[in-house]
Order: structure tokens, then sequence, then C-alpha cells
């Protein structure tokens, strides 16, 4: 089959299709459905032309239990149709979330200010119509022919007739469609424009009730929401009105259709039955053609949201399995780095070339701006815009499955992100938690304590974001997540922001542990009281190297450097004990 086919257009595509045997029998029990709609007809026909004329009461309480009979087989048909429907939701969503929610995270992890729920919401949109009404449509509109077929053989008048008023009933479905695609589509992508503005707000609760912004917030987000609301109300009046104008064409066709029929009783030329039983024909042969103008607007949020989900698989295509191989021992090297990013003419990274050896920390310093967490973020693979290479134990950090390699690598990000849960879990990285792993952890952050106090301890709940912890709690936990297991790649970016004297001690005795039990170190950071416990320190200066090499050969090219331009010193060489009494910015 040709690229852009069907059934090879994309993944989402293929899972779908995985399910045609759920739909054959969801069209096998719709045929029988429709089909034993059929019944009312012939009981009318039986009971008009043969009951009344014969008065024969053993044939009514015949054709009656037949009738019971055939409505019982019809239901049943019905509730096996939808019990399969949901069925198939279920076994759907089951094998498609995974997917969805892996390459929703690579799309927010590789495009910023995207929106983390708009996948999820997607796959429900689809699982929604394919076992809602709109389905039923799907289904029941290929009979509207045979019951015209059937109108035909009670008189061909009467058939003609509802030809007509079916190319009607599909000519209003026609113009609904096309007074309110647009709008539905404009409608929809207004409505989550706003609830995405609003959601991304509340996360940021605290500076914003702080420093008075709610009002101002609230009218921005107001003037989206209006602004969706208006479009909706658009929307909801066409569709209104489209459903009204297609209730008076029903009607009105149903009522001409017995009109008709009337006629043709007048004249001889069919039965009061055929009459009654081409009325009711008719009204099923139009309800599946009134149902898709109901269900309009659902299905074109499912096309949406299907374009949408195909364009995510072909865009963040599930990654094929890696060989699995051992974990690295903690040699990282950098090769012709280069970082950039969407929307810069310039890369933030140039080029680098470095080497982070195992047993030993490497300090990277430079002023705001420089490319410091840039640098720590491709050195955890976190970063999606890279050319050149990082290197584990010389080979790509892509090379490794992130499932795999995640044990490996303890990260602590200058924005602390933490997670609703409880302590422990949040330390053990939300895997199978090892008691005595959390709490070697949590001990060598100096954060065992505190958290013994706590209500629950380890099983204590930190609230969304860590929100009920302080800032230094939330760094020494974050801390505590980083070294986890004993990871052999370290990489703290500002790990002593928030830390006071003590925290720094144990910060410094962490580094040192780390060095002697051969783990590679990279620390990111402005303050010199930490600068003690590193071997190397890199001088980074609007994304290059500037300086690289022993901590103290470093520092003294800096002082000396800044003597020259004629201030003293302010960077002088730490020694490699506790840290200094008094904090002092490191600008490069």
């Amino acid at each position: 089959m040709k690229p852009g086919s069907f059934f090879s257009r994309s993944e989402l595509t293929h899972h779908l299709w995985s399910f045609r045997k759920e739909f054959v029998w969801v069209g096998l029990f719709s045929m029988i459905a429709n089909l034993l709609m059929l019944t009312p007809t012939l009981y009318m026909l039986q009971l008009y032309d043969r009951v009344l004329t014969g008065r024969s009461e053993l044939t009514l309480i015949v054709v009656t239990l037949l009738m019971v009979f055939f409505y019982a087989i019809m239901v049943v048909a019905e509730w096996l149709r939808s019990r399969l429907l949901v069925r198939g939701g279920v076994r759907m969503d089951e094998a498609m979330n995974a997917i969805v929610f892996n390459a929703s995270f690579e799309k927010n992890l590789k495009q910023a200010g995207s929106n983390p729920s708009e996948a999820i919401g997607d796959l429900s949109a689809i699982r929604q119509f394919l076992t809602g009404n709109g389905i039923f449509a799907f289904f029941d509109t290929p009979w509207t022919p045979i019951y015209i077929a059937v109108i035909f053989l009670l008189h061909p008048v009467l058939g003609w007739i509802s030809v007509l008023f079916s190319i009607i009933q599909l000519v209003v479905a026609w113009f609904n469609h096309k007074a309110t695609v647009n709008d539905i589509e404009r409608s929809s992508r207004a409505g989550s424009e706003s609830n995405a503005y609003f959601f991304s707000k509340l996360r940021n609760i605290e500076p914003i009730h702080a420093m008075g912004m709610t009002g101002s917030l609230r009218e921005q987000w107001l003037a989206r929401h209006d602004e969706a609301m208006a479009f909706n109300s658009v929307t909801l009046r066409k569709q209104q009105r489209q459903q009204s104008f297609s209730k008076f064409v029903r009607y009105t066709m149903q009522s001409l259709t017995l009109g008709a029929g009337a006629l043709m009783v007048i004249n001889g030329e069919m039965t009061a039955g055929g009459m009654i039983a081409a009325n009711v024909l008719m009204s099923r042969a139009l309800q599946p053609l009134d149902l898709l103008i109901v269900v309009w607007k659902p299905y074109i949020q499912a096309r949406d949201a299907f374009l949408r989900l195909e364009k995510l698989f072909a865009d963040f295509p599930e990654s094929p399995a890696r060989a699995a191989r051992p974990a690295p021992e903690g040699d990282v090297r950098i090769d012709g780095l280069v970082a950039t990013a969407p929307g810069r003419t310039e890369p933030i990274l140039h080029g680098l070339d470095a080497t982070f050896a195992s047993g030993t920390v490497t300090a990277i310093i430079g002023p705001s701006g420089s490319g410091k967490s840039t640098l720590a973020r491709c050195l955890v693979g976190a970063w999606p815009e890279v050319q050149g290479s990082v290197l584990y134990d010389e080979q790509p950090i892509g090379s490794w499955d992130p499932e795999e390699l995640g044990p490996s690598i303890g990260y602590l990000p200058q924005d602390i992100e933490l997670f609703e849960g409880t302590i422990a879990e949040n330390i053990s990285r939300f895997g199978l938690t090892d008691s005595a792993k959390v709490i070697e952890a949590a001990r060598s952050t100096g954060i065992h304590e505190a958290i013994l106090r706590f209500p629950k301890g380890y099983d204590s709940q930190i609230g969304e974001a860590g929100g009920l912890l302080s800032g230094g709690q939330r760094q020494r936990l974050g801390l505590a997540r980083a070294l986890y297991g004993s990871p052999s790649v370290v990489v703290l970016d500002e790990p002593n922001s928030n830390l006071d004297d003590a925290g720094e001690k144990a910060l410094v005795q962490v580094l040192n542990d780390l060095k002697t039990s051969g783990k590679a170190v990279v620390l990111i950071t402005h303050r010199m009281n930490i600068l003690g416990a590193a071997d190397r320190l890199m001088a980074l200066r609007d994304g290059r190297i500037e300086h690289f090499g022993p901590r103290d050969g470093v520092l003294e090219v800096l002082n000396a450097r800044k003597a020259a331009a004629g201030s003293a010193p302010s960077v002088p060489a730490p020694k490699p004990a506790s840290p200094a009494p008094v904090e002092q910015n490191i600008e490069g």
C-alpha cells in the first residue's frame, strides 16, 4: 500500500484498525436491529389487513407474540452492540493511553508552551464518539435505502416521495455542515486556549496572589473566555436553527407521506394498513439522517482530535526498542555540543568540548544567561535542540533507553519540580520504593530528621508541587531524589540556592562522598562557598567555554583578569574544607 493511504497513514490509524473485528460485530448486530425495525410495519399490516378484517383473536394473539419476540431480539442486539462499543472503547484506551502519554510527554519536553492535556482530551473525544450515537448513525444510515425499498413495495408513488424527502434531508444535513463546521472548529479552539491559559496561571498562584495580579489576569482570562463563549453561542444558535428546520422538514414530510397514503387508500390503490406502515417506515428511514445533524458537532470534534493525534504521532513516533546495555560507569564527554532554541538566531551553546571524569566534581560558573542550565539539561538528555554529541562511556546518550538510563542519572534542576504524593514516593522517583535507599538518600542530604517530624514521616503527603514544604526542604528533597539509588552521573543546578549553613555543610559532604565513590559530578553554582569540594572549574560566557581546568588554576586566571581590569579580586581560591562563612557570588 502506498505511503499516505488510509491504513498506513499513521500509528493512530493502525491502532484503530486493530479494532475492526469489534466494528464488524457491531455492524452485524446493527443489521439485526435494523432488520427487526420492520417489525412494527409488519405488525400494523397484519392488524389492519388481516386481524381487523378477519376478526380473529387467535391471529391477533399469534402476531402479537411474534411482535414481542422480535422486539426482544432487537433489544438484545442493540444492547450487545452498545456493550461491544463500550468494551472496545475501554480496550482502545488501554492500548493507546501509554502511547499518547509518551508522545505528549515528548512534545512537551521539546516544545515549551504546548498544552499537556490536549492529547489525552483528544483520545477521550475519539473514544466517546466511537462509543456513542455518532457511530450508531454511521451503522444505521445505510439502512435508509432498504426502508425506502420496502416503501416501494407498498406503493411506487410513496417510494419516490420517500426518495425525494430523503434527498431533502441530506441537503439539509449538508448545509448544516457548511454552516457550522468553521464555527465548531473555532469555538473548540478558543475554548481550549481559554482553559489552557486558566490552568497555566493556577500553577503560579502564590506570586499572583502576593503581588495582587489576580484582577489583571482575571481580566485577560475573561477576555479569552468571553471570546470562546461568543464563538460557542454563534455555533449553538446555528446548530439549533438547523435542528429546528430539520425537525420541521422531517415532521412535514412524514405528514405529507401520510396524506399521500390516504389519497392512495381513497383511490383504492392500497390498504389502510399499508398507509400506516409506509408512514412508520418513512419515519424510520429519515431518523438516521436526522441523527447525522445531531451528532455533527461531536463528529467534527472527533475528526479534529484524530488529525491532531495523527500529527502528534507523526512528529513524535514511538521510539523503537533499544538493545539492553549495562549502566554507564560515569565518564561523560561532550564533543562539539551546540544547543539551539526556536526563535533564536544565535545558538545558546557554541561547540563545547569537555570531559567530566568519574571520581571528580566539576563546578560550572559564569554570568546569568551564559548557558549553564542549558548545558546541565544537555548533559542529562533533557534539551531537545542539540547538535554534536553527549557521550556516556563513549556511547551517545540517545542510544540508551531513557527508562534504563534514568536510574544512573541524578539531576537536580534549578526549578525544583516535586510531585503530588508522599515524601518516600518523591525520593524513590515514584518507582518501586526501597526504604533503605530512601532513608540513605535523605540522611545524606540532612533532611531525615526533618522528615521524621512530619505527622506520617516518609508517608506524609507533600501536596501538589511540594506546596506543603519550605524552599529549603524542597531543595533537600530534590537533592535526595537525585541521589536515590547511587547514580553514576550527578548533575546539580544551583543545589544550594535555598540552603542554610547546615544544608551547605551537608551538601559539601555529599559531594565529597560522591567523589570518593567514583561518581561524575557536575555542579552549577553562583556561590563560591561550595567550590571547596570541586576538583575542576569551567567558566562559561555567552555560551562558550572561557576557561576550563583545575579549580585553583582557573580561579587564579579569573582573579588576575579582574585585577588587570582595575578591580579587587573577588573570587579567592576556596579551601577544600567546609563552606566559607561569608557568601559571595561568582559572575565569571
